[in-house]
C-alpha cells in the first residue's frame, strides 16, 4: 500500500522520514522550552497552505498575534491564510476572539477543532496543538487517557495531527508521558550548552510505516527561513561550515603534527 506523506516544510527533515509524515498520523513533538518545537509546527501548517491543505493551529502558551508574528518572521503566510479562511488559529492562551478555548478541557478542544473544520469546508486538514500537555498540567495522571481520546476522535475525521508536549527544564522529563504512548510518531527536540553556546538538536524516535533515520541532527533557527538542519550531531559546526580547501589544509597540518609526535 502506498503511504501518502505530508511534507513538513523542512526539506532536509523530510529526507530523514522518507519524504514526510504519513497522512492521518498523530505525531508528538516533544522537548524542553526553547528548542524549536513551535517553529517546526509553523513550518508544518505553512507547507500545507502551499499545497492546498487547510490548517488549524491551537495555541495554549502564546496569543494568536504572537503566532502570526513568528510566522511572518520566517517568511510564512499565516496572515494571508487567515484572511482567505485557509487557516484558523484557536487561541487557548488569551481566550479571546472568534476561535478560543475558555476552558482547557480535551472535550472543548476536540469540539472546537471539529467546528473549525466544518467552518472551513471540504479539504485535507493539518492540525497543530501547541501544546497538548497544557491540558493535563494540573492532573498529569490523566495524560494518557486524554491523549488517547484526542487521537481517537480526531483520527475519525482523517486529520493529520502534530501535538507538542513540553519537557521540564530541570529534569528533561515529560509532563505526564501520555502523548508519546499513543503517538504514531515521536520527534524529540533537545538542547545543550557547549562551549558557552546554546545548541539545539532533533531526532526521530518513532515513526510508524517509515524507515527513518536514527541519527540526531543539530538544527539552527534562521530569520527569513525558520528551522534548518545543520548536520549530524557528531560533526562539529566548524567541520562542515568551512570550505573544502580550508578543511583539507587543516587535516594536512594535523597529520604533519601527529607524524612528528614520537
Amino acid at each position: 500500500m502506498v503511504v501518502r506523506r505530508l511534507s513538513t516544510g523542512i526539506r532536509e527533515f523530510d529526507g530523514i522520514i522518507e519524504g514526510g509524515i504519513p497522512q492521518g498520523f498523530f505525531v508528538a513533538v516533544t522537548g524542553e522550552p526553547g528548542t524549536g518545537k513551535t517553529i517546526f509546527c509553523l513550518h508544518f501548517i505553512d507547507e500545507g497552505l502551499k499545497r492546498g491543505d487547510l490548517g488549524i493551529y491551537v495555541t495554549t502558551e502564546e496569543s494568536m498575534g504572537s503566532i502570526v508574528n513568528q510566522a511572518s518572521q520566517f517568511g510564512m503566510k499565516f496572515k494571508d491564510g487567515l484572511e482567505k479562511g485557509r487557516v484558523i488559529i484557536v487561541d487557548a492562551f488569551m481566550g479571546s476572539g472568534e476561535w478560543s478555548l475558555r476552558d482547557l478541557t480535551v472535550n472543548n478542544l476536540v469540539d472546537t477543532i471539529i467546528e473549525a473544520k466544518r467552518k472551513m469546508g471540504y479539504g485535507n486538514a493539518r492540525i497543530v496543538i501547541d501544546s497538548l500537555s497544557a491540558f493535563w498540567l494540573d492532573k498529569p495522571a490523566m495524560a494518557r487517557r486524554y491523549s488517547y481520546y484526542v487521537k481517537r476522535v480526531l483520527s475519525k475525521w482523517g486529520f493529520t495531527v502534530v501535538a507538542t508536549s513540553q519537557y521540564a527544564i530541570t529534569t528533561a522529563d515529560a509532563f505526564g508521558w501520555g502523548v508519546e504512548h499513543i503517538a504514531d510518531g515521536i520527534i524529540r527536540f533537545r538542547r545543550i550548552v557547549r562551549g558557552g553556546k546554546l545548541r539545539r538538536y532533533i531526532i526521530v524516535e518513532k515513526m510508524r510505516q517509515t524507515s527513518h533515520s536514527l541519527i540526531m541532527y543539530e538544527i539552527g533557527i534562521v530569520d527569513g527561513r525558520g528551522l534548518v538542519i545543520l548536520g549530524p550531531a557528531w560533526q562539529r559546526r566548524e567541520d562542515y561550515a568551512l570550505p573544502k580547501e580550508a578543511r583539507d589544509r587543516i587535516m594536512n597540518s594535523r597529520s604533519r603534527v601527529e607524524g612528528e609526535i614520537p
